[in-house]
């Protein structure tokens, strides 16, 4: 028996071990490079690496007026994306979750967007929708409204390419939908009894319920938002005027255009910084709104 318990173990890390070497070789030692980069001048063109400490930090938080830019666009387009995405999500979950006829039908008709992705292709086509001359403007103009400059003014552009991460909202909602099907139908039927409204039956019975949920989407949705380059890269590549030209745009271009690897890699971590910050600081704030079933009170 125990012949057979061990040769049993070493089949299991024998399964486990190209995933075992994918994640040392793809995340942790790049992990680790990065910081090591990120105190360094390297230049992947001539490979050379010469160590200057936390000089590339200090310039950027002291000599590097782009860097203020591309954080205020960051932020900026999180603050646009996450509660829209979140809300816009949850709304329509809650309509889908009712048993009428041809129900799977939408369900399945409001997830597809959410298939392609952060793709490139979903990108080009919401520029060329958004164009001067795209389909949007073309259907203003036809009800004699004014053509709006989405791409070439500040005040819209932001705006605009937040609206494609918030109609890709399918994987938020079909986990809000599963969430929703664990809410006790006795306590609405019970509130509904007592002559509490929907709204507040919402908020005291079914928003508890679902809270675990929604807090995991909010971390995962901002910390892709914090990350965001595809759109911003394809769509406006930083304009007009840097208005979307966002933390990931500048390490791109930093480390791929200007070769600047290591400064590159310091921009890296000041994102990873600001992810950690800001989730540490939600999970600190989740016991005052975040309802668990296991829970004494």
């Amino acid at each position: 028996m125990k012949r057979l318990k061990i040769s049993r173990d070493n089949k299991a890390w024998f399964y486990l071990l190209p995933w075992i070497i994918g994640m040392l070789l793809l995340q942790v030692v790049p992990f680790i490079s990065s910081f090591w980069y990120s105190l360094t001048d390297f230049n992947p063109i001539s490979r050379e690496a010469n160590f200057i400490g936390l000089q590339n930090y200090i310039q950027l938080f002291t000599r590097d007026p782009e860097f203020f830019t591309s954080l205020r666009a960051t932020v900026l387009f999180t603050l646009y994306t996450v509660p829209a995405r979140i809300i816009f999500s949850l709304v329509i979950a809650l309509l889908l979750n009712k048993a009428r006829k041809g129900i799977g039908i939408l369900r399945t008709v409001y997830y597809l967007p959410s298939l392609f992705g952060g793709s490139v292709a979903v990108a080009i086509l919401w520029r060329l929708m958004f164009m001067d001359q795209g389909i949007v403007n073309g259907i203003l103009n036809f009800l004699s409204l004014p053509s709006v400059p989405f791409f070439g003014d500040p005040r819209f552009a932001l705006p605009t390419l937040s609206s494609l991460e918030v109609w890709q909202f399918g994987s938020s909602m079909v986990m809000y939908l599963a969430a929703l099907k664990q809410v006790p139908q006795s306590l609405c039927e019970a509130a509904d009894i007592d002559g509490s409204s929907k709204i507040r039956s919402f908020f005291s019975i079914t928003f508890p319920m679902i809270s675990p949920i929604v807090f995991f989407t909010i971390i995962m949705q901002t910390i892709n938002a914090l990350q965001n380059f595809t759109s911003a890269f394809i769509i406006t590549q930083g304009g007009p005027v840097r208005s979307t030209y966002m933390l990931g745009l500048k390490l791109f271009n930093d480390g791929f255009t200007f070769f600047r690897m290591g400064y590159a890699s310091a921009t890296s971590w000041v994102i990873f910084a600001l992810v950690l910050v800001l989730t540490l600081v939600m999970f600190g704030t989740s016991k005052y709104w975040v309802f668990y079933g296991d829970e004494d009170n």
